[in-house]
């Protein structure tokens, strides 16, 4: 059975900080309301000329070097995304051009918050085929060029920033033990963007005068129940299949949506909070990127040992969710 160890890890977010008193001056709100509610104090925003894949280049060119990868030995690159560079081509590919990884296969993966995760997953199961040795997986967005910022309930949450990790089937790592993904189609009308696609072709006045274009967080207090129940089910399930018990993780890394969401989960699996990393404070929510982020400022802050036993979990639009259990 082929084993799969991720061997760097990086992260970016751009320069430019974004406070609440400065969204509170859009959203015609108090600066204090939003932290309150979502437990965010500033966040980060890319500059007008940086598109996904730029960043996405910052944060793999940190994780390569980490492992000791060139872009030439990259077999693979898998990039999350809702917010990548063009349609077509994919941000991967795009990723793939300025890395100049000419031997690599490159797509995106479209999961919402859960995209790391799923494409961990993805790059897991094409390792174990066969076939790809030294993978890199991205994930990056741009998440403050999709927001309505008239839409107090939503535009409040979210920021810019990439982070990657380099996954390999050589055993000097950290090695991924499993991965588990979930979808709820059906549920997937209460976070959406739905202009741009199919559905609303062509691209009129009329749609972008209804802000069709901008991510909509429909029945939010519904979505933060389900994603406490979701999130709690995850990290469960995780452990129970490898035969492990909660108090047997070091760290959960979790999808940072909202600070009260990942306080109410952790309280539902009554596992402490200093035990959960969290930097929703400094970066909001950047949908994919917030897990690998936090993974590689966990590492590199020395919070994480060798042995050690790391749950990622995330809970998105779609609907998705999913975990990945790392060893240390």
């Amino acid at each position: 059975m082929t084993r799969i160890f991720i061997k760097g890890t990086g992260s970016y977010v751009p320069d430019e900080v974004i406070s609440n008193h400065d969204v509170a001056k859009l959203a015609d709100i108090s600066a204090e309301w939003i932290k309150t509610r979502t437990g965010i104090e500033t966040r980060r925003r890319a500059l007008p000329d940086q598109a996904a894949s730029d960043l996405a280049f910052e944060a793999s060119i940190k994780a390569m070097e980490e492992a000791g990868v060139r872009s030439a030995e990259l077999d693979l690159i898998i990039m999350a995304s809702i917010t990548p560079d063009t349609h077509c081509p994919a941000g991967a590919n795009w990723l793939e051009a300025r890395l100049d990884a000419s031997k690599a296969i490159s797509f995106d993966i479209t999961a919402a918050c859960s995209g790391f995760i799923f494409a961990l997953s993805v790059a897991e199961k094409f390792m174990k085929a066969g076939g790809s040795n030294q993978v890199l997986v991205a994930a990056s967005e741009i998440m403050t060029r999709v927001q309505d910022w008239t839409d107090r309930a939503n535009c409040i949450l979210w920021g810019d920033g990439a982070g990657a990790a380099v996954l390999s089937t050589e055993p000097d790592g950290h090695e991924i033990i499993a991965t588990h993904l979930h979808t709820d189609g059906a549920a997937g009308k209460t976070l959406l963007m739905p202009g741009g696609g199919s559905s609303t072709t062509p691209i009129s006045h009329e749609s972008v005068n209804q802000k069709r274009h901008t991510l909509k967080m429909i029945r939010g207090r519904e979505s933060f129940r389900v994603a406490v129940i979701r999130f709690a089910e995850a990290c469960e399930e995780a452990v129970t299949a490898a035969g492990l018990s909660l108090s047997d993780i070091k760290m959960i890394i979790p999808h940072q949506a909202n600070l009260r969401i990942i306080q109410a989960f952790a309280k539902k699996l009554k596992f402490p909070m200093e035990k959960v990393f969290v930097t929703i404070e400094k970066y909001g929510n950047i949908s994919s990127a917030t897990v690998p982020i936090a993974l590689d400022e966990a590492a590199r802050s020395g919070r994480l040992e060798a042995g050690d036993w790391v749950l990622l979990v995330a809970f998105g639009g779609g609907l998705t969710w999913g975990s990945a259990l790392v060893r240390w």
